[in-house]
């Protein structure tokens, strides 16, 4: 992929500055499409929670462009998560114990976060260039089946969102969730998914 590319980078700074104004964007991860948001706007990550039709009792998945990023929005980061990070080679959500920084919707009720560093350029482009977190989680009403492509995402979500990305929207690769572990402040891993 070419990121000199003018559309690709007009479409980052689309979704940017739509992110920036509080608004909801679709856009393609390392993983599914997502829902996305500012992960510290309470106000943008409630839209979220009210396009899925999901209850905000359930936390969200944030994106990080980096280990470093995500030094910033939990404490006690065991240093295990770096080498983590540095080394999946397929998509891996971590749970950390004690978030920061956050919006609370996105923090779950024992104080912990879900956070990746996606595998995509796409994606970490857009979350670096926005400079935050983003919300990620898949573009369907909750309980009802996880689009693999965007020609899966339901026309009502799409409708709802303020921007939807251009960028890989005729993929046809069939894409799955993360894995997930917890990982707690002493370092011990456990697998989720």
């Amino acid at each position: 992929m070419d990121f000199r590319n003018p559309e690709i980078q007009q479409d980052i700074n689309n979704a940017v500055n739509v992110m920036r104004k509080g608004g909801v964007i679709l856009y393609p991860t390392d993983t599914v499409w997502g829902i996305g948001c500012d992960a510290s706007n309470s106000e943008a990550v409630k839209k979220v929670f009210q396009i899925k039709e999901r209850a905000e009792s359930k936390a969200l998945i944030i994106l990080c462009d980096s280990a470093d990023m995500v030094y910033n929005y939990v404490r006690d980061m065991p240093q295990v998560a770096e080498d983590l990070i540095n080394l999946t080679t397929t998509p891996l959500t971590i749970i950390y114990d004690k978030a920061q920084r956050l919006a609370p919707e996105t923090i779950a009720q024992d104080g912990s976060v879900g956070i990746r560093v996606p595998l995509d350029d796409f994606c970490k482009r857009l979350i670096g260039k926005f400079g935050r977190p983003i919300v990620s989680t898949s573009a369907n009403v909750s309980g009802q089946p996880t689009p693999q492509t965007f020609s899966e995402i339901p026309q009502e979500i799409i409708d709802k969102v303020d921007y939807v990305c251009s960028y890989r929207r005729n993929d046809s690769q069939k894409h799955k969730p993360s894995g997930i572990i917890k990982l707690s402040s002493s370092g011990e891993v456990k697998i989720i998914r």
